[in-house]
């Protein structure tokens, strides 16, 4: 097996705490029955995560105000106070990548899903990413993860040899794609997890 010379690092829910509840128990006064409901069945994970794959913030709420008219207002916030939805650093894993980035043993790359249009608010709130040889953006690229397409694009893009590379995600779904690419992975659950799993890939820490 080969030694690991890249790691690759999910953003949101790894590095990053980002949860649309932040908004909507608000919108809702509090209450998280009615707030649990409109998140699974108006402003979904799949609707979102469309605009991950490159759809138009403008358009992607248009569309959900035409089927759902009489949450207009609801459907409104979720991009309109998208900012709100980002709870800060996850510190225990950034810490975790300082460390890495130290030991300079390793190439660090990003992959992420998000919006091109609200990720310049996470690069202006997050020093760290600034720390990465490369990030790739699925809403840059019109594509997302699990899609083959976005790990082979991260791997060309950076030269990155899959059985040298190690990749961090807290979807499941994810991993799995990148496992069938020859991508070693770890599913992230927290920071005090991720860093024995590193130790089990025989990984240097500074």
């Amino acid at each position: 097996m080969k030694t690991i010379n890249t790691i690759i690092f999910d953003l949101g829910g790894v590095l990053i705490d980002w949860n649309p509840e932040y908004v909507f128990i608000d919108v809702f006064n509090g209450d998280r029955d009615k707030m649990h409901w409109f998140l699974k069945h108006v402003c979904t994970p799949d609707w979102n995560e469309n605009q991950d794959a490159g759809y138009t913030l403008e358009q992607a709420t248009k569309d959900r105000i035409t089927l759902f008219p009489e949450y207009e207002n609801e459907i409104g916030a979720f991009y309109g106070r998208w900012p709100e939805m980002l709870g800060g650093a996850i510190e225990g894993s950034v810490s975790i990548l300082n460390r890495l980035r130290e030991s300079k043993h390793y190439k660090i790359i990003a992959l992420t899903n998000w919006s091109a249009e609200t990720f310049p608010i996470a690069l202006k709130k997050f020093d760290f990413l600034q720390w990465f040889e490369g990030i790739v953006v699925s809403g840059e690229e019109k594509t997302r993860k699990p899609f083959d397409d976005i790990y082979k694009l991260t791997l060309q893009r950076y030269n990155i040899n899959p059985e040298q590379a190690l990749f961090i995600d807290d979807n499941l779904r994810n991993i799995e794609a990148a496992q069938a690419l020859g991508i070693r992975s770890i599913h992230f659950k927290s920071p005090e997890q991720l860093l024995v799993a590193l130790k089990h890939f025989n990984i240097h820490l500074q």
